[in-house]
Protein backbone atom coordinates (compact mmCIF):
# COMPACT_ATOMS: atom_id res chain seq x y z
CA UNK A 1 0.00 0.00 0.00
CA UNK A 2 3.06 2.43 0.54
CA UNK A 3 3.81 2.52 -3.41
CA UNK A 4 0.59 3.56 -4.06
CA UNK A 5 0.57 6.16 -1.67
CA UNK A 6 3.92 7.48 -2.83
CA UNK A 7 2.24 7.37 -6.81
CA UNK A 8 -0.57 9.34 -5.44
CA UNK A 9 1.46 11.83 -3.88
CA UNK A 10 3.58 11.86 -7.09
CA UNK A 11 0.45 12.60 -9.27
CA UNK A 12 -0.76 15.11 -7.17
CA UNK A 13 2.47 16.91 -6.90
CA UNK A 14 2.41 16.92 -11.33
CA UNK A 15 -0.44 18.13 -10.87
CA UNK A 16 -0.08 21.06 -9.10
CA UNK A 17 3.36 22.23 -10.88
CA UNK A 18 1.34 21.84 -14.17
CA UNK A 19 -0.90 24.14 -12.96
CA UNK A 20 1.25 26.49 -11.86
CA UNK A 21 3.04 26.38 -15.05
CA UNK A 22 0.22 26.55 -16.98
CA UNK A 23 -0.98 29.94 -15.19
CA UNK A 24 2.85 31.75 -15.67
CA UNK A 25 3.77 35.19 -14.32
CA UNK A 26 1.29 37.76 -13.24
CA UNK A 27 0.23 39.89 -15.88
CA UNK A 28 1.62 43.29 -14.50
CA UNK A 29 2.57 44.74 -17.85
CA UNK A 30 -0.92 43.71 -18.76
CA UNK A 31 -3.27 45.61 -16.23
CA UNK A 32 -0.53 48.43 -16.64
CA UNK A 33 -1.16 48.90 -20.43
CA UNK A 34 -5.09 48.47 -19.38
CA UNK A 35 -4.97 51.24 -17.50
CA UNK A 36 -3.02 53.62 -19.35
CA UNK A 37 -5.00 53.24 -21.99
CA UNK A 38 -8.48 53.60 -20.22
CA UNK A 39 -6.75 56.65 -18.48
CA UNK A 40 -5.42 57.93 -22.46
CA UNK A 41 -9.19 57.13 -23.38
CA UNK A 42 -10.71 59.21 -20.89
CA UNK A 43 -8.87 62.06 -21.27
CA UNK A 44 -9.35 61.83 -25.08
CA UNK A 45 -13.14 62.54 -24.21
CA UNK A 46 -14.13 59.26 -24.84
CA UNK A 47 -17.14 59.12 -22.35
CA UNK A 48 -18.69 61.60 -24.57
CA UNK A 49 -18.15 59.76 -27.88
CA UNK A 50 -17.55 56.30 -26.97
CA UNK A 51 -18.84 55.73 -23.38
CA UNK A 52 -19.89 51.70 -24.13
CA UNK A 53 -16.53 50.82 -25.72
CA UNK A 54 -15.06 52.75 -22.30
CA UNK A 55 -17.32 50.92 -19.93
CA UNK A 56 -16.67 47.57 -21.36
CA UNK A 57 -12.69 48.44 -20.94
CA UNK A 58 -13.39 49.11 -17.21
CA UNK A 59 -15.34 46.10 -16.43
CA UNK A 60 -13.01 43.95 -18.25
CA UNK A 61 -10.18 45.94 -16.51
CA UNK A 62 -11.95 45.04 -13.07
CA UNK A 63 -12.55 41.32 -13.82
CA UNK A 64 -8.82 41.20 -14.59
CA UNK A 65 -7.77 42.85 -11.03
CA UNK A 66 -9.93 40.03 -9.58
CA UNK A 67 -8.63 36.88 -11.66
CA UNK A 68 -5.26 38.41 -10.69
CA UNK A 69 -6.28 38.58 -7.18
CA UNK A 70 -7.70 34.76 -7.30
CA UNK A 71 -4.27 33.79 -8.73
CA UNK A 72 -6.11 33.17 -12.10
CA UNK A 73 -3.14 34.50 -14.08
CA UNK A 74 -4.27 33.42 -17.47
CA UNK A 75 -7.39 34.43 -17.04
CA UNK A 76 -6.35 38.18 -15.84
CA UNK A 77 -4.19 38.53 -18.83
CA UNK A 78 -6.98 37.89 -21.13
CA UNK A 79 -8.86 40.39 -19.50
CA UNK A 80 -6.33 43.12 -19.05
CA UNK A 81 -5.58 42.45 -22.87
CA UNK A 82 -9.50 42.83 -23.96
CA UNK A 83 -9.64 46.19 -21.50
CA UNK A 84 -6.99 47.33 -23.58
CA UNK A 85 -7.99 46.75 -26.77
CA UNK A 86 -11.74 48.15 -25.63
CA UNK A 87 -10.04 51.37 -24.19
CA UNK A 88 -7.89 51.36 -27.95
CA UNK A 89 -11.01 51.33 -29.60
CA UNK A 90 -12.72 54.32 -27.00
CA UNK A 91 -9.87 56.31 -27.64
CA UNK A 92 -9.60 56.02 -31.35
CA UNK A 93 -13.73 56.67 -31.56
CA UNK A 94 -12.77 59.94 -29.74
CA UNK A 95 -11.00 60.67 -31.71
CA UNK A 96 -12.96 60.47 -34.94
CA UNK A 97 -16.19 62.12 -32.84
CA UNK A 98 -13.75 65.07 -32.26
CA UNK A 99 -12.62 65.54 -35.71
CA UNK A 100 -15.94 65.29 -37.07
CA UNK A 101 -17.29 67.75 -34.62
CA UNK A 102 -14.52 69.87 -35.43
CA UNK A 103 -15.29 69.36 -39.53
CA UNK A 104 -19.11 69.94 -38.66
CA UNK A 105 -18.03 73.18 -36.83
CA UNK A 106 -16.20 74.28 -39.64
CA UNK A 107 -18.56 73.67 -42.27
CA UNK A 108 -21.38 75.88 -40.29
CA UNK A 109 -18.39 78.54 -40.14
CA UNK A 110 -17.93 78.61 -43.97
CA UNK A 111 -21.74 78.37 -44.61
CA UNK A 112 -22.14 81.27 -42.26
CA UNK A 113 -19.53 83.63 -44.40
CA UNK A 114 -21.23 82.35 -47.46
CA UNK A 115 -24.71 83.81 -46.09
CA UNK A 116 -22.84 87.17 -44.96
CA UNK A 117 -21.02 87.44 -48.55
CA UNK A 118 -24.32 87.05 -50.04
CA UNK A 119 -26.02 89.57 -47.72
CA UNK A 120 -23.63 91.98 -48.57
CA UNK A 121 -23.48 92.03 -52.37
CA UNK A 122 -27.51 92.21 -52.69
CA UNK A 123 -27.20 95.38 -49.98
CA UNK A 124 -24.67 96.92 -52.42
CA UNK A 125 -27.07 96.71 -55.42
CA UNK A 126 -26.97 92.89 -56.42
CA UNK A 127 -23.16 92.91 -57.81
CA UNK A 128 -20.63 92.10 -56.03
CA UNK A 129 -17.78 95.33 -56.11
CA UNK A 130 -14.96 94.44 -58.52
CA UNK A 131 -11.75 94.51 -56.53
CA UNK A 132 -9.73 97.82 -56.16
CA UNK A 133 -6.65 97.82 -58.17
CA UNK A 134 -4.66 100.85 -58.26
CA UNK A 135 -2.00 99.53 -60.33
CA UNK A 136 -3.85 99.05 -63.35
CA UNK A 137 -6.26 102.20 -63.31
CA UNK A 138 -3.18 104.32 -64.21
CA UNK A 139 -2.71 102.69 -67.58
CA UNK A 140 -6.35 103.62 -70.12
CA UNK A 141 -8.14 100.47 -71.38
CA UNK A 142 -7.10 98.68 -74.00
CA UNK A 143 -8.98 98.92 -77.28
CA UNK A 144 -10.43 96.11 -79.34
CA UNK A 145 -8.51 94.93 -81.93
CA UNK A 146 -9.03 95.41 -85.36
CA UNK A 147 -8.77 93.84 -88.50
CA UNK A 148 -5.90 94.95 -90.79
CA UNK A 149 -6.68 96.37 -94.03
CA UNK A 150 -6.61 94.18 -97.03
CA UNK A 151 -2.81 94.25 -99.08
CA UNK A 152 -3.08 95.73 -102.11
CA UNK A 153 -2.87 93.07 -105.07
CA UNK A 154 0.60 92.98 -106.37
CA UNK A 155 0.66 90.31 -108.56
CA UNK A 156 1.53 90.43 -112.22
CA UNK A 157 -1.08 90.44 -114.79
CA UNK A 158 -1.99 86.74 -116.56
CA UNK A 159 -2.00 86.31 -120.01
CA UNK A 160 -4.64 87.71 -121.30
CA UNK A 161 -7.56 86.33 -123.93
CA UNK A 162 -9.59 87.88 -126.60
CA UNK A 163 -12.88 87.07 -126.39
CA UNK A 164 -13.77 86.85 -130.31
Amino acid sequence: MRPFTILTTAAAVCGVIAGCATQGPQPTEELTRARTLIEQAEKAEAQRYAAPDLQRARNELSSAEVANSKGSYDAARSYAESAAADADVAAARASAGEALQGAHEAAQGNSTLQQESQRAVESSGGTSPAPSRPDLQAYPPASPARPAPPAPDTSPPGPQTNPQ
